[in-house]
C-alpha cells in the first residue's frame, strides 16, 4: 500500500505560511461527489455512443487476433511515464530547494490524475498536490511554484516536439485542414504564454501594469464586478511578485534540476504518446509515428480547455474522430478508448484510492471547494 510520508517536524509555521482552507463556509457548485459522478456518467455515456457508431464485425475480428504481448507493452509504458513524472516532480522540488521522496512524488502524480478527471479544463490536480506539499513541509508559494512549473514545461515540450515532428516530416500535416489549424492554435498559445512568463520574470512591473489595464478592461464590458477590481488586482500583483521569487530560483541555484526536469518531461510524455501506436500495432495495423505522436499532442492540448470535468465525452468522441486520420474509423474508437484506458483511467483510479486513503473525504472535498472560491474571487 502506498503511503504519503508526514514531515510533522518540518512542517512550516501556520503564520508564515497559511494553507488557506475554509473551515466552516464553502462555496456551492463545485463537490467531490458532482465531480465523480460528471466525470462516470459523460465517460460512459460517451464510451457506450463511440462504441456503437464505430464497432463492426471487421472490429470483433481485429480484437480477436489482437496480439496480447503489445498490450502488456502499453502498459509498461504508461508506468515507465508515471515514473518519469514523479522523477521530473522531484528535480522540481529540488530546483525550488526543496525535497520531495520518489513514493510521495508518484502519489502526486496519480493525485494530479484524479483532481484534473473531476474538474472542469482539468483544474483540480493543482490543488491537491498543493496541499499534500504543504502538509510534507513546503510552503504554498514554492508548492504553487513547482506545480505551475511542471504545467509549463510540459507546454513548452508539447510545442518543441510538435516543432520537431514538423521539421523531420513536414508532409504530415498534408490532406487534413483540421489538424493544421488546431497545430498553428497550440503554437501560437505555447508561444504566447512562454512570451509572459519570461516577461514576467524581467520585468514584472510591465507584467503588473499589462494585468491592471486588462482587469478594468474586463470591468468595463461587465465580466469583472466594480467593488472586485481593486482585490482582483492586489491579488495578480501577489502572485506575480510570489512566484517571481520562486521561479527565479529555477534559472539561478536550480538551473541543473530544472534542466533534469525539462528531459525527463520528454522521456514522460514519449511513454505516453508511443501508447497508440502500440495498441494500432497490437492489431497488426501500419502506422506513422510521427503523425501519431503530432496527433495526440495537438489533441492533448485542446483537451486542457474542455469545460466537462478531465474533458470527459470529448476526449472519447474526438479521439475517435481524430484517430480516424491513422487507422480506420471502424477501430479508432476502440482505439481511442482503450488509448484513455491506460493512459488516463487507470491512474485516476489510483488518484481516487490515494485521496479517499490518505486525504478523506471531506479535506478532499474541501480542497476542491477551496480552489473554486479562489477561482470565482480572481
Amino acid at each position: 500500500m502506498v503511503t504519503l510520508p508526514q514531515k510533522t517536524e518540518s512542517r512550516p509555521p501556520r503564520k508564515k505560511a497559511r494553507c488557506n482552507l475554509p473551515r466552516r463556509r464553502r462555496s456551492p457548485g463545485l463537490s467531490l461527489r458532482k465531480g465523480i459522478v460528471l466525470f462516470l456518467g459523460i465517460t460512459l455515456l460517451s464510451v457506450g455512443l463511440v462504441l456503437f457508431f464505430t464497432v463492426d464485425r471487421g472490429t470483433i475480428w481485429f480484437l480477436f487476433s489482437a496480439k496480447k504481448k503489445f498490450l502488456l507493452e502499453a502498459f509498461g509504458l504508461v508506468v515507465l511515464s508515471w515514473i518519469f513524472d514523479a522523477l521530473r516532480f522531484m528535480s522540481f522540488a529540488r530546483a525550488a530547494g526543496e525535497r520531495v521522496g520518489f513514493r510521495l512524488s508518484v502519489c502526486l502524480t496519480w493525485l494530479n490524475y484524479f483532481g484534473s478527471a473531476i474538474t472542469p479544463m482539468q483544474g483540480g490536480g493543482g490543488p491537491f498536490q498543493i496541499y499534500v506539499l504543504y502538509r510534507n513541509g513546503i510552503a504554498v508559494g514554492k508548492g504553487v511554484a513547482i506545480t505551475l512549473t511542471r504545467t509549463l514545461v510540459t507546454l513548452f515540450m508539447v510545442g518543441c516536439v510538435v516543432a520537431m515532428t514538423l521539421i523531420f516530416a513536414p508532409d504530415i500535416l498534408s490532406g487534413s485542414s483540421f489538424v493544421t489549424g488546431v497545430f498553428y492554435y497550440v503554437a501560437a498559445f505555447v508561444l504566447l504564454t512562454w512570451v509572459l512568463v519570461f516577461l514576467s520574470l524581467i520585468y514584472p512591473m510591465m507584467v503588473k501594469r499589462l494585468g491592471k489595464i486588462v482587469t478594468l478592461f474586463l470591468k468595463r464590458v461587465g465580466i469583472v464586478k466594480p467593488m472586485m477590481v481593486l482585490r482582483v488586482v492586489r491579488r495578480l500583483n501577489r502572485e506575480i511578485d510570489n512566484y517571481t521569487e520562486n521561479f527565479r530560483l529555477f534559472f539561478t541555484t536550480g538551473f541543473s534540476f530544472f534542466v533534469t526536469g525539462i528531459a525527463l518531461s520528454l522521456g514522460q510524455l514519449f511513454c505516453l504518446w508511443s501508447v497508440l501506436p502500440t495498441l494500432v500495432r497490437a492489431v497488426g495495423l501500419p502506422i506513422r509515428y510521427g503523425q501519431a505522436i503530432l496527433i495526440q499532442a495537438l489533441f492533448n492540448f485542446v483537451m486542457y480547455f474542455v469545460p466537462t470535468p478531465g474533458a470527459s465525452g470529448f476526449a472519447e468522441a474526438g479521439g475517435a474522430t481524430i484517430f480516424s486520420y491513422l487507422i480506420p474509423m471502424n477501430l479508432s474508437g476502440v482505439m481511442a478508448i482503450g488509448w484513455r484506458f491506460f493512459t488516463e483511467y487507470i491512474a485516476i483510479g489510483l488518484g481516487a484510492i490515494v485521496a479517499l486513503r490518505f486525504l478523506g473525504w471531506g479535506m478532499a472535498d474541501q480542497i476542491l471547494h477551496e480552489a473554486k472560491k479562489e477561482e470565482n474571487e480572481a
